[in-house]
């Protein structure tokens, strides 16, 4: 990435004008002209702040590595003798790359980022239990119901252990499946994957699993949290935060 370009790799349709001088400063953070900086906001997605592809694999060393390369850039204190236009942008820029920088390097944050790009503003996607453990969560249910009602005895807490255990181990088989959709969706992304008519259909039927995982990730992620709290652990404890 050059000294002071956003966007590197990402092809744009108009260019944008400087809002000091009205030059044309394209995919440039400051301009070329007056060198005033400019508002990222105003059409810069996460991946765009840092010049990345919309992919879910990302190198998080070199997301790092921007990320730290703008803060330097956007800091308040390069700017407390600038106008109060240049303030206000730097700190609504590095608000910006901060915010994108958090979502962007966490692995489940990213798919979701990703989905609402792709569908436009998506609301968060609801819990669905799995299919194929209905009738186990039913009776986890239940026994989480006994375990609000009366105190735990040794055989009930080593059930929800158990439980717990396995569930955990569920959601981690969904993270897994989650990363072989995101490398499908990423030779998509490269082109890898051979131009054909059905290349939309594909797109579409990759983010809907991705939002089914999600969906069923979400679900696992509440009933663990909720086997800790009967169990009377931090939930916390046993959150599953995979980086890829």
């Amino acid at each position: 990435m050059t000294e002071a370009k956003r966007g590197e790799g990402v092809t744009r349709s108009s260019r944008d004008l400087c809002w000091n001088c009205q030059s044309e400063v394209g995919g440039e953070y400051f301009c070329p002209q007056c060198v005033k900086v400019q508002p990222a906001s105003a059409w810069s997605d996460y991946f765009d702040v840092f010049g990345l592809p919309r992919k879910l694999g990302l190198d998080l060393e070199e997301l790092q590595r921007r990320f730290y390369d703008w803060s330097r850039k956007f800091h308040p204190d390069l700017f407390q003798r600038a106008t109060p236009e240049e303030q206000a942008i730097s700190l609504e820029n590095s608000a910006l790359v901060n915010t994108a920088y958090r979502t962007l390097r966490d692995p489940i944050a990213r798919v979701e980022y990703l989905i609402g790009l792709e569908e436009g503003a998506v609301k968060g996607i609801p819990p669905k239990a799995p299919l194929d453990l209905l009738e186990e969560m039913l009776e986890v249910q239940e026994a989480l119901e006994g375990a609000k009602a009366s105190a735990l005895d040794a055989e009930t807490r080593k059930r929800l252990t158990d439980e717990r255990a396995r569930l955990a181990e569920r959601r981690r088989a969904e993270e897994d499946r989650l990363l072989d959709v995101g490398r499908e969706w990423d030779a998509l992304v490269d082109g890898s994957v051979a131009a054909s008519p059905d290349r939309d259909d594909r797109r579409r039927k990759l983010l809907d699993r991705m939002k089914e995982i999600l969906a069923v990730r979400a679900y696992l992620t509440t009933v663990i949290n909720d086997l800790s709290d009967a169990l009377g652990e931090d939930s916390q404890t046993h959150v599953s935060h995979r980086r890829h």
